[in-house]
C-alpha cells in the first residue's frame, strides 16, 4: 500500500512538473515573441514614426523617435538589436503619442529590427526599423562659401518637367491656372533636374529652392513655405526619389544643393494640428482649440538684442503666429525642439546637402536656434547655414554670426546670414543723384560696415529675392543700372544670390511687390512657351544682352581666386565714380562704377597705391586690354571689370 501510494505521488509530481513546464513555455512565448534580429520580417502597423529611418556613425549617440497611433501611450516598447537600446520612453498630453529615446552605440551595424509595442490586452504592433551606413564622412558635407554663386529657384515657377503630377487627388488645393499669380502653376523637381545644365553653364554652383516638402493647404500653397509634412516631398513636385536624384545630377556638375527649412512655423493644415501632442506644441494653442483670436507676431525682430526690451514684446515677437494660416512652432517644448533638430540632419543624410537656409530666423526662440545651428555644426564642421535676418541693420545682421563676440553672451553658432542691408544700399546707391551723402556714398558706406560682421566674407548677398521686388522693377526698368548692380555684387567680399529670371530681366511693373507676380513663370519652361530662355528664343535684344553679361561675369568669378579670397580696397566714391580692387597673389581685379551720362576722364594717379602704373589690364567682358597708366576715359555710364591677369 505505501509503495502504491508512492508511485502514484510520484506520477502526478511529474505530470505536474511536465504541465507546468509546458504552461511557463507558452508565457514566456507569448510575453517575449521577440525573434532573432537574423530573422526579422518586415511589417508596418504603427500609423506614424518619424524619423522613418536613420544612420549609424553620428557623433550624438542619441536619436529620439515620434510614435504616432490610437492609444500607443498604452503600450510598452522593446527593441532586440545590438547596440539598440531604449533609455528612457515618455508619455504625451495625447493619448495617441509615445517619445522613445534610443542609444545607438558606435558598434551598432547598420541592418533592420523590429520596435514591438504590447498592450496590456495582449494585442501586439510591430514596425520595422531601418539603421543606414552613412554615404560621407562628417568632413565630406562641404558647405558653400565666397567662391561659390547661389541660383535661387521658386519651383512651381521654374519649369514643369512632369505635367502628370500638376493634380493630385486627395490634395486641398486642385487648382491649377497659369494665370493666375497665386495658384499652382505646376513647376517641378524634374523641371529643375532637366535644366541643371542651363544653370551650371550660367556659372552657378549653389542651388536654393523654395521648399520641397508638402503643403497641404487649401490655397496659395505654391510658394512651399507652410509646411504640412516635414518628411514628405510635395507630390505635386514629385517624389523623394527625384528630390534624390535632382541633388545627385546636380553634384555631378559641380552643382551644391541647399535646401530651404522652416522651424519658426508650419502651415495649419500640418497632420499634427488634429491631434497636437503636447498642450504647449505650438504658441497659443489654447486660443486655437477654442477657436479664439490669434495674435500675430509683431514682427519687431530687434527684441532679440534689445537690453531694453520688455517681456510683452518679447512674448509677441516669438510667440505671436506669423500670419494666421502658419502655426508658431513652440521650441521651448523640448521634444519639438528635438523633432526639428533631427528633421534637418535627416535631410542633410538624405539629399547631401552642401547647406540649409533657415526662413524667419530670428522669430524662433532664439536660443534654441543657437542649439539648432550648434548641433548641425558639430555634426558637419564644414557644412553652411545661413539664416533670413530682414534688416537693413548691419548691427542686427551681426548679431546671429557665429563668432560675434555679443554684449549678452549670446552665441547663434550661424555661419551666415543675409544681407539685406546691402540690398538696400545697392538700390538706393543707384536710384539716388550723386551728392555728398546719396549715390554711390550709399554703396561704399554699406561696405566699410563690414567692420560689424565677424566673416564679411560668409555673408549671403542679392540684388532681389523671392520675397521683394524684381531688381530690374527696384531699378525702374534701367538696364545699365541693373548690370552695375549685378556686377558689383558679384565682386563683394560675399556670397552671391541670385533670384531666376534676373538674368532675363524678368520684372514685376504691373503690381509692384505682388509676390505672384514677383514668383512668374520662367519663360521656356513650359511646354509651348513662345519665348524659351534655356534656347534663347524669343528673347528681346536687352535680355539676350543681360543673359550674356550675367553668364560672362559668373563664369570668370566661378574661377577666380582673387574674388573668392582676395583683400579687399575701396576708395570713397568721386565724380560720379566708385573705384574697388580686389587682390590676391600677384592679381588684381577692378571693378569701375560710373554714374555719369556724358564721357568723363578719370585721374589714376589718386590710385597708385594698388601698383598697376604701366601694367595691362584685360576687360573681363568684352576682352580689350587697357594700360593703366595716368588716367582713364570711361566713354558711357555703366560698370567695367579689369583683371591684371592677362
Amino acid at each position: 500500500m505505501k509503495s502504491r501510494n508512492y508511485f502514484l505521488f510520484i506520477t502526478v509530481l511529474l505530470v505536474c512538473v511536465l504541465v507546468l513546464n509546458t504552461s511557463c513555455k507558452e508565457i514566456n512565448k507569448a510575453s517575449v515573441n521577440i525573434p532573432k534580429t537574423d530573422s526579422v520580417i518586415e511589417q508596418y502597423d504603427i500609423d506614424r514614426l518619424e524619423p522613418s529611418q536613420w544612420w549609424v556613425g553620428f557623433k550624438s549617440k542619441n536619436l529620439q523617435l515620434l510614435v504616432k497611433h490610437p492609444r500607443i501611450s498604452e503600450a510598452s516598447p522593446s527593441i532586440n538589436y545590438q547596440g539598440v537600446s531604449i533609455q528612457k520612453v515618455h508619455k504625451a498630453d495625447s493619448p495617441n503619442y509615445l517619445f522613445i529615446d534610443l542609444e545607438i552605440s558606435d558598434e551598432t551595424k547598420a541592418g533592420q529590427f523590429n520596435i514591438y509595442f504590447k498592450f496590456k490586452e495582449g494585442k501586439e504592433l510591430i514596425q520595422t526599423y531601418t539603421l543606414k551606413e552613412r554615404l560621407l564622412n562628417a568632413e565630406d558635407y562641404k558647405g558653400f562659401d565666397s567662391s561659390d554663386a547661389i541660383y535661387l529657384i521658386t519651383p512651381d515657377r521654374f519649369s514643369n518637367g512632369n505635367s502628370e503630377n500638376d493634380i493630385i487627388e486627395g490634395l486641398l488645393e486642385q487648382d491649377l491656372d497659369r494665370k493666375q499669380d497665386y495658384k499652382r502653376h505646376g513647376g517641378d523637381i524634374e523641371g529643375i533636374t532637366n535644366h541643371l545644365d542651363y544653370i551650371e553653364s550660367m556659372g552657378f554652383t549653389q542651388l536654393w529652392s523654395s521648399p520641397l516638402l508638402t503643403n497641404n493647404m487649401s490655397d496659395g500653397s505654391y510658394h512651399g513655405y507652410a509646411i504640412t509634412d516635414y518628411y514628405e516631398v510635395d507630390p505635386r513636385f514629385g517624389t523623394l526619389e527625384t528630390y534624390i536624384d535632382m541633388s545627385k545630377q546636380a553634384k555631378a556638375k559641380g552643382i551644391g544643393v541647399i535646401m530651404d527649412q522652416v522651424a519658426n512655423h508650419c502651415g495649419v493644415s500640418h497632420w499634427w494640428m488634429q491631434d497636437l501632442p503636447f498642450k504647449d506644441w505650438v504658441n497659443q494653442q489654447e486660443r486655437f482649440l477654442n477657436k479664439e483670436h490669434l495674435n500675430n507676431s509683431n514682427h519687431r525682430r530687434t527684441i532679440n538684442q534689445d537690453t531694453y526690451a520688455s517681456r510683452i514684446d518679447k512674448k509677441n515677437m516669438t510667440e505671436g503666429w506669423f500670419v494666421p494660416s502658419m502655426p508658431d512652432l513652440n521650441q521651448r517644448n523640448p521634444f519639438l525642439a528635438k523633432y526639428i533638430i533631427q528633421n534637418s540632419i535627416w535631410w542633410i543624410e538624405t539629399l547631401q546637402l552642401r547647406g540649409i537656409r533657415q526662413d524667419t530666423y530670428p522669430y524662433p526662440d532664439k536660443d534654441f536656434m543657437a542649439n539648432w545651428a550648434g548641433t548641425i555644426m558639430n555634426e558637419y564642421p564644414n557644412f553652411s547655414i545661413v539664416g533670413e535676418e530682414w534688416t537693413n541693420n548691419p548691427l542686427l545682421i551681426a548679431y546671429w554670426q557665429d563668432g560675434h563676440k555679443n554684449k549678452d553672451g549670446y552665441n547663434g553658432n550661424l555661419p551666415s546670414t543675409m544681407d539685406f542691408a546691402m540690398q538696400e544700399h545697392i538700390r538706393d546707391a543707384l536710384n539716388q543723384k550723386e551728392s555728398f551723402g546719396e549715390g554711390l556714398i550709399r554703396m561704399y558706406e554699406g561696405l566699410a560696415n563690414d567692420f560689424a560682421y565677424a566673416n564679411p566674407d560668409m555673408i549671403m548677398a542679392f540684388t532681389d529675392n523671392h520675397d521683394m521686388s524684381r531688381v530690374f522693377t527696384q531699378l525702374n526698368g534701367d538696364v545699365t543700372n541693373t548690370k552695375i548692380a549685378l556686377s558689383y555684387l558679384l565682386m563683394l567680399p560675399r556670397i552671391p544670390q541670385i533670384y531666376y529670371g534676373t538674368e532675363i530681366l524678368m520684372n514685376d511693373f504691373e503690381k509692384p511687390g505682388d509676390h505672384g507676380l514677383i514668383r512668374t513663370d520662367f519663360a521656356g519652361g513650359w511646354k509651348g512657351d513662345s519665348v524659351n530662355a534655356f534656347t534663347g528664343e524669343g528673347l528681346s535684344n536687352d535680355q539676350k544682352d543681360m543673359q550674356s553679361y550675367l553668364k560672362t561675369i559668373l563664369n570668370f568669378r566661378k574661377h577666380n581666386k582673387t574674388i573668392h579670397q582676395g583683400k579687399t580696397i575701396h576708395f570713397i566714391p568721386s565724380e560720379g565714380t566708385y573705384f574697388l580692387f580686389r587682390i590676391f597673389e600677384g592679381e588684381v581685379v577692378v571693378h569701375i562704377i560710373n554714374k555719369n551720362e556724358e564721357p568723363i576722364t578719370i585721374d589714376l594717379k589718386r590710385y597708385a597705391e594698388i601698383g598697376l602704373k604701366g601694367k595691362t589690364l584685360k576687360n573681363v567682358v568684352t576682352g580689350e586690354s587697357f594700360i593703366w597708366n595716368d588716367d582713364i576715359t570711361l566713354k558711357e555710364k555703366g560698370s567695367v571689370i579689369f583683371t591684371s591677369k592677362l
